[in-house]
């Protein structure tokens, strides 16, 4: 049975003297799986993949990149597709709804 797991990590933002609260973006981990790549799962791979994703206002997925890769570019390519697709909760900066980088780890596992 393939089982996948997607962690977030918060992020606060600091600016000068003075603390701005940021809230990062959010996605729904049922509703938004990749799909484990054939040849992945013919060889066995296995790895987690660091991801971040500056998500607009209206919740959509405006840049990502792979921070850290999970040893394996089929599953770092196959994570960032999908999380790429998924329409996220936008991320708040004091109490107002902004654009925000957000990252997830993306765990592949057999």
């Amino acid at each position: 049975m393939n089982k996948h797991l997607i962690t977030f990590f918060a992020a606060t933002l600091v600016a000068g003297a003075a603390f701005a609260s940021e809230t990062p973006a959010s996605v729904d981990a049922r509703k938004c799986k990749a799909e484990y790549p054939k040849a992945s799962l013919l060889n066995e791979e296995q790895g987690a993949v660091t991801m971040a994703f500056l998500v607009s206002t209206s919740g959509d997925v405006v840049e990502s990149k792979v921070e850290k890769s999970s040893g394996f570019k089929n599953l770092d390519k196959a994570a960032l597709k999908a999380l790429t697709a998924c329409k996220f909760t936008p991320g708040k900066k004091d109490g107002a709804v902004a654009q925000t980088w957000t990252k997830v780890d993306y765990v592949w596992a057999l």
